[in-house]
Order: structure tokens, then sequence, then C-alpha cells
């Protein structure tokens, strides 16, 4: 069974974990744009426990509009604000030099739209892991979605995992000491802290 999910932003190690699952993966980028959902938003943990990261982006005030035509906002400096966060999160570990350059080089090209950034995010992620995972995108809102696992609307940072999507194991996290181990961290948190070992936490 193929997955059918909403686009997101780097994305958490649980979405690797169904990807690692699933031969082939569909993007819907014709259903409607979620505000506070994994589609602008990915989670680190600094030292003042998990911080939010949300991408900014431009849209009519209570209008519905389609993923793909959300455009992103530039009026603030959220890249740069992310890119400090980061840093700052996983300045201690051995592994955050290993990603940076490419966290960076994403978080810094000027994508006008809210989904290329997340498709190049997601990329990074799949190259990080080592995952052969094949990705279509659908531009128009898929309305049957037999054969495929749909999780567009069930798998949202503020509701329980879905029983579809496989929790993640604890590994080390670089302030568990303070914070204890949080799951549903963004893949961001994955590599920075377990480096070469991290494709094992999603393919357990």
């Amino acid at each position: 069974m193929h997955l059918l999910l909403s686009s997101f932003c780097f994305g958490s190690v649980e979405h690797y974990r169904m990807l690692a699952r699933h031969p082939k993966v569909v993007i819907d980028i014709g259903e409607h744009y979620v505000r506070q959902s994994y589609r602008t938003r990915t989670s680190i943990i600094g030292p003042n426990g998990v911080q939010q990261l949300s991408a900014q982006v431009e849209h009519g005030h209570g209008l519905k509009m389609p993923m793909r035509e959300v455009r992103l906002s530039y009026a603030e400096s959220w890249p740069a604000q992310h890119l400090h966060a980061i840093r700052s999160a996983y300045g201690k570990t051995p592994w955050l030099i290993h990603y940076i350059d490419e966290i960076e080089a994403v978080m810094t090209t000027h994508h006008e739209r809210l989904i290329d950034l997340n498709m190049a995010t997601l990329q990074l992620g799949l190259r990080w892991l080592g995952l052969p995972t094949r990705v279509e995108v659908a531009e128009h809102y898929v309305e049957d979605p037999a054969g495929m696992a749909d999780l567009r609307t069930s798998f949202h940072p503020k509701k329980p995992l879905p029983p579809e999507v496989p929790p993640t194991l604890p590994y080390a996290q670089v302030f568990a000491d303070r914070h204890g181990f949080h799951p549903r961290m963004s893949v961001i948190d994955l590599v920075c802290n377990c480096g070469p070992d991290a494709p094992v936490h999603v393919l357990n």
C-alpha cells in the first residue's frame, strides 16, 4: 500500500519511519493549506526545551487556498532565525557540521512557494537516511485515495499518532539530561544527534 500525505517541512522522524516502510508516497498539493501543521512546522530541542520552527507564508486571512498556491513571506527574517536556533540547539553535537551546510543552503534559497521549500527539505531527509522511497506529487486534490493509506488529516502535530504511524523509539538527544526524550522531533534532530546511525532509527 502507498502513502498519501500532506506536504511537510523537513518532516518528523515518524514521517521517515513511514517512508521507510512504503515504496511510494504521494504528496497532495491540491489540498487546502492548514495552519500550525507539519506543512510549515518542524520541531527541534534546544537548551530550553522543544522549539517550533515555522516557515512564514503569505495567504489571505481565512481564505482557503490549495497548497500549490501558498507563497512564502520574507517580510521577516525567519530563515536566519531558524538557522540560529538550529546552531544553538545542536552546536555541541559532533554531527551538526556534517549537515548544517545543506540545511543552510535550503533555508537561504529564496523559494517562491511553500511546496518548493518542503520538497527540497524532503529530498534532504531522504538522502540523509538513504531511503529509496519514490515521491510523487498530486497537483490536484486526491478525491479517491483507494489503495493508499490516507494520512492527510490524521497525521498532525497536535493530534495523537494515527495507528498507521510507527512511533519512534528513544535515541540519544543532546539535552535529554534536562528535558528527557522527546519523540516527534524533526529529522534534523535525529541526524544531528545520531549522525551515520540515524537510519537505524527509521528502519527499526
